[in-house]
């Protein structure tokens, strides 16, 4: 049985409107270089429902956003600065869409009087076809038949010599 080696992944960025596309292409990088292809859809659109939010509604622009796999869950945390800032007046239904795409979520405060919103997903086997054993591939020689032979049509300038086992062999004059 393979093991999982635990990972993890940092990264502090200002968030603006082309920001939120390319940390969701960058999360969606890691997510595959960790074989997570499965979560990738599910954490990139709940990283990119709050990374908008604080683009839209925060002073403090600066975030940081963290993932945590330990071969089991996968956990996504995003934490502002900025103290004025609730998860309550974030765009309807944020909340809820986070909710919706992942197995646990929560918000906490920081000591900076920022706050932290994470949420987790748990990792399912993803469904692989057996591997069959292929039959070996043909050889050149079998790939490949020789073609029939043909008797060479005698030209009008050239005289028959002789012939070996049914083929016509001639000898050009010129």
């Amino acid at each position: 049985m393979k093991t999982v080696v635990p990972c993890y992944y940092h990264l502090d960025v200002e968030v603006s409107s082309e920001r939120v596309d390319q940390v969701r292409r960058i999360l969606a990088a890691h997510l595959r270089y960790w074989n997570l292809e499965n979560l990738v859809e599910p954490v990139c659109h709940c990283a990119d429902v709050l990374l908008r939010s604080i683009g839209e509604h925060a002073a403090d622009k600066n975030t940081t956003i963290e993932m945590w796999w330990n071969g089991q869950h996968l956990i996504t945390a995003i934490a502002d600065n900025d103290g004025g800032f609730h998860p309550e007046s974030a765009t309807p239904g944020c909340l809820a869409r986070i909710a919706a795409l992942s197995d646990g979520w929560g918000c906490c405060g920081t000591d900076t009087g920022g706050k932290i919103v994470w949420f987790s997903r748990r990792a399912r086997a993803i469904e692989r076809a057996p591997l069959v054993p292929a039959g070996p591939a043909p050889s050149l020689r079998e790939a490949r038949r020789t073609p029939r032979e043909m008797p060479v049509p005698a030209m009008a300038f050239s005289t028959p010599v002789g012939s070996f086992e049914g083929e016509v062999v001639v000898a050009a004059s010129g």
